[in-house]
C-alpha cells in the first residue's frame, strides 16, 4: 500500500535527505520506506448507556529488522493510519539511534477517552488487544503508553494477553505499574535523557551545564522531569510555559513550589513567585538552552527568527518544522533532534523488557547508570557523523539510524 498522508510524507522528507548522503542503494531505500504491516481492526464495545459503539483501531509494525516492533498506543479522536504509520517509522529510527534491538511500531484507537468511563476504556482496551493478539508479543511487538494511555492501560493489555496465552507474560508491554514488572526509573527516563543530551551538547559547545539558563515549553512528564533533573545538574530554569500560560523568573524558578502550585491548579499560569510569560516570549528569551517538551510543530518560521538560545533540545516529538530547523541551523543554533534527545524513554522501556525476560530487576541506580551509558553512546555516534559529513544533528541522527537498519537488512538478505 502506498501512503500519501502529510505526516508520513514529512517522515519521508527527513529520510530522503539522510539516505542520499549515505548513497543508499535503491532496493534498500524501497524496503525502508514501506511499512511491513498495517493492521486495521473494528472494536465493538457495549457502552454504559446500553448502546454498542464500534471503534476503529490501528497497529503498524513499520520495520522489525533489528528486533520486535516497539512503540506506544494512543487514544485520541484524531488518530489516523497515516499518523500511526509515520510514528511507527520514527520509532524505527529512534530505536536504531539508541542502538537497542527493537524495530518500530505504533498503535492507536479513534476515540475520545475524556468522554468514556473507566469500564468503557477497559472494555475497549481488552477488545483491541484481542483483535491484534496474533501480532503482538515479547518477541513480535511490544506496546507502551502514549497519548491518553498510561500504566493502567498497559496492565489491562498485559492481563488480556496473558489470559489468551495461558500464562502471565509481563514482557508483552512496557510502561507497566511496578507491581506488574515495571522498571524503576522509567517515569523519569525521558526527562533524564533530555538532561543528558543537554549536558553533552553544552560540553560540545563549550559551556557548562552548571549555571546555564534554560527555558522549557511544557510541564507534563517530560517537561517537569527535565526541569528537575537539569536543576539538579546545576542549571537555572528561568521560564516554563504550558497549555494555559507561562512563568518567568530571571533568578530561577522555585521548582518545588511551582510543582505544588501545578498540583493544585493544573497549570503554571498564575504562579505568584514569577512574571507571566507567553510561548512567543519564551521562545525569544536570551537563554543557553531551549527545551520544547510540549506538542509537535511549535517552532515555525514565524517564531524561529526570534530564537536566541545556543542549543535547542527536543523533548517533544516533532516540535520543529523542517524549514524552521534549516533556518536555525544556518544561524548556527544547534538542534538536538527528538529521535536522539527524547530516546531515554524507549531505552528504559528496553531495560524493562530485558528485566521481564530475565526475571531479575535492577536497582534504580543501575537503570540510571545504564541509561547514562546508552545516551552518551548515542549522542557521540550522532555527533561523530555530523562532524564527518558536515551536517546538522538531525540529518546525522537519521544517517546513523538508517545505516544501522540498512546494514542488518543487507546481512539478513531477502527471503523470497
Amino acid at each position: 500500500m502506498t501512503i500519501h498522508g502529510p505526516v508520513f510524507s514529512a517522515m519521508l522528507q527527513e529520510f530522503d535527505g539522510a539516505a542520499r548522503l549515505l548513497n543508499l542503494e535503491s532496493g534498500i531505500w524501497k524496503i525502508l520506506t514501506h511499512p511491513k504491516r498495517q493492521i486495521t481492526v473494528s472494536c465493538p464495545v457495549l457502552m454504559d448507556n446500553g448502546e454498542i459503539e464500534v471503534f476503529t483501531g490501528y497497529r503498524v509494525q513499520y520495520n522489525i529488522t533489528l528486533g520486535p516492533a516497539k512503540g506506544g498506543i494512543r487514544y485520541h479522536p484524531d488518530v489516523t493510519l497515516d499518523e500511526v504509520t509515520a510514528l511507527a517509522a520514527w520509532m524505527t529510527w529512534k530505536c536504531a539511534v539508541a542502538h537497542i534491538p527493537f524495530g518500530g511500531g505504533k498503535g492507536g484507537i479513534i476515540c475520545d477517552p475524556t468522554r468514556m468511563s473507566r469500564r468503557e476504556l477497559e472494555a475497549l482496551t481488552r477488545r483491541y488487544v484481542a483483535e491484534i493478539i496474533d501480532a503482538i508479543g515479547p518477541e513480535k511487538d511490544v506496546p507502551a503508553p502514549d497519548v491518553n494511555t498510561n500504566d493502567q492501560v498497559m496492565a489491562w493489555i498485559m492481563d488480556t494477553y496473558s489470559m489468551h496465552v495461558g500464562h502471565t507474560e509481563t514482557a508483552v508491554v512496557t510502561g507497566k505499574p511496578l507491581e506488574l514488572g515495571g522498571s524503576l526509573g522509567r517515569k523519569e527516563a525521558t526527562g533524564r535523557g533530555v538532561m543528558i543530551a543537554t549536558r553533552e551538547a553544552a560540553t560540545h559547545l563549550g559551556f557548562d551545564i552548571k549555571g546555564a539558563r534554560i527555558a522549557i515549553q511544557g510541564f507534563g512528564n517530560v517537561g517537569s522531569m527535565s526541569a528537575r533533573l537539569l536543576q539538579e545538574a546545576g542549571a537555572t530554569i528561568v521560564a516554563i510555559t504550558d497549555w494555559k500560560g507561562g512563568v518567568y523568573n530571571a533568578s530561577g524558578l522555585d521548582l518545588a513550589a511551582l510543582s505544588e502550585y501545578v498540583r493544585q491548579h493544573n497549570t503554571v499560569a498564575g504562579f505568584p513567585q514569577a512574571e507571566a510569560l507567553t510561548n512567543d516570549q519564551l521562545f525569544a528569551l536570551e537563554v543557553d538552552v531551549l527545551v520544547p517538551a510540549a506538542l509537535e510543530n511549535q517552532i515555525t518560521m514565524e517564531n524561529a527568527p526570534s530564537i536566541r538560545a545556543k542549543v535547542i533540545v527536543e523533548g517533544a516529538n516533532g516540535p520543529t518544522r523542517p524549514d524552521a530547523h534549516m533556518h536555525l541551523h544556518e544561524r548556527g543554533i544547534m538542534v538536538v533532534p527528538d529521535i536522539l534527545a527524547n530516546s531515554g524513554g524507549v531505552t528504559t522501556s528496553y531495560f524493562e523488557w530485558v528485566q521481564n525476560r530475565y526475571g531479575y530487576f535492577w536497582t534504580e541506580q543501575e537503570v540510571n547508570d545504564r541509561l547514562e551509558h546508552k545516551m552518551c553512546e548515542a549522542f557521540n555516534a550522532v555527533l561523530k557523523t555530523a562532524t564527518k559529513f558536515n551536517v546538522d544533528l538531525r540529518t546525522a541522527a537519521y544517517m546513523v539510524a538508517i545505516d544501522r537498519v540498512a546494514a542488518v537488512t543487507r546481512v539478513r538478505g531477502m527471503y523470497a
